[in-house]
């Protein structure tokens, strides 16, 4: 990296809320099955299996959510150059007490 290359990280937090995990896992499971996923046969399985226990439906939506899709965020920015996009998808309690003030302010 030379002494004029500048980086930021942009952090993004998301809360969603699952309405139907049967339907969540079961998209996902289309993705992991379709022809177009480069996975092995012991991959696809593994993925299935984790899918089908994860019972918060976190990775089920990890599969239906391309990292690359976060970068489209900033895809408009002339000034900068998007270099990559990782996505991590967990379990939550809820909206954040302070997301959830926000909601009655604009109610």
């Amino acid at each position: 990296m030379s002494d004029n290359e500048k980086f930021l990280r942009l952090t993004v937090e998301l809360t969603v809320e699952v309405l139907d995990v049967d339907a969540l896992q079961a998209a996902a499971l289309a993705e992991i099955r379709h022809p177009d996923a480069d996975l092995t046969e012991e991959e696809r399985a593994e993925q299935v299996e984790l899918v089908n226990s994860d019972d918060t439906g976190a990775s089920a939506l990890q599969w239906l959510i391309e990292p690359d899709h976060v970068l489209q965020l900033v895809d408009h920015i002339d000034e900068i150059e998007p270099r990559e996009a990782v996505l991590g998808v967990e379990p939550s309690d809820g909206p954040s007490e302070e997301e959830e003030e926000e909601d009655h302010e604009h109610s």
